[in-house]
């Protein structure tokens, strides 16, 4: 704790924000093909949709909470950097702990999401006959 200051929570603000980033375009990247695939079952509905935007749902709710927790983690850390300045070390440095914590959240749920991309894309390309579904 010797070596705990007001810039160790500092660290986190670049991590945060290239991770909000990568989110966002996460986001906006599932959002273009929701409407792609909501157009595509307009024209010609077919279950193969319904499979593909089921599991966009999913992903698109691991996204919420993974930018949830980010921006929680963000919150956090800029609360134990004003805890500096009222003198309260032990609070800062807890608050720093759930700070790390919620980061620790946000990127098992970004891998979750990762997992459940992989496992539609596997889907796709069985269908397409070029790999063997799991």
């Amino acid at each position: 704790m010797d070596s705990f200051s007001i810039t160790t929570p500092s660290l986190l603000f670049p991590a945060i924000s290239l991770l909000m980033l990568a989110y966002t375009n996460r986001f906006l990247t599932i959002s273009s093909i929701i409407r792609q695939l909501h157009e595509s079952h307009r024209r010609s509905p077919n279950e193969g949709n319904l499979l593909q935007i089921d599991n966009l749902r999913r992903r698109v709710w691991l996204i919420r909470w993974m930018q949830a927790a980010g921006v929680m983690s963000l919150l956090v850390c800029i609360v134990s950097m004003g805890s500096f300045a009222f003198h309260a070390e032990q609070m800062a440095f807890g608050l720093f702990i759930v700070s790390l914590l919620l980061m620790v959240a946000s990127l098992v749920l970004c891998l979750i999401e990762v997992m459940l991309s992989d496992t539609a894309l596997n889907v796709l390309l069985a269908d397409i006959g070029e790999l063997p579904p799991k």
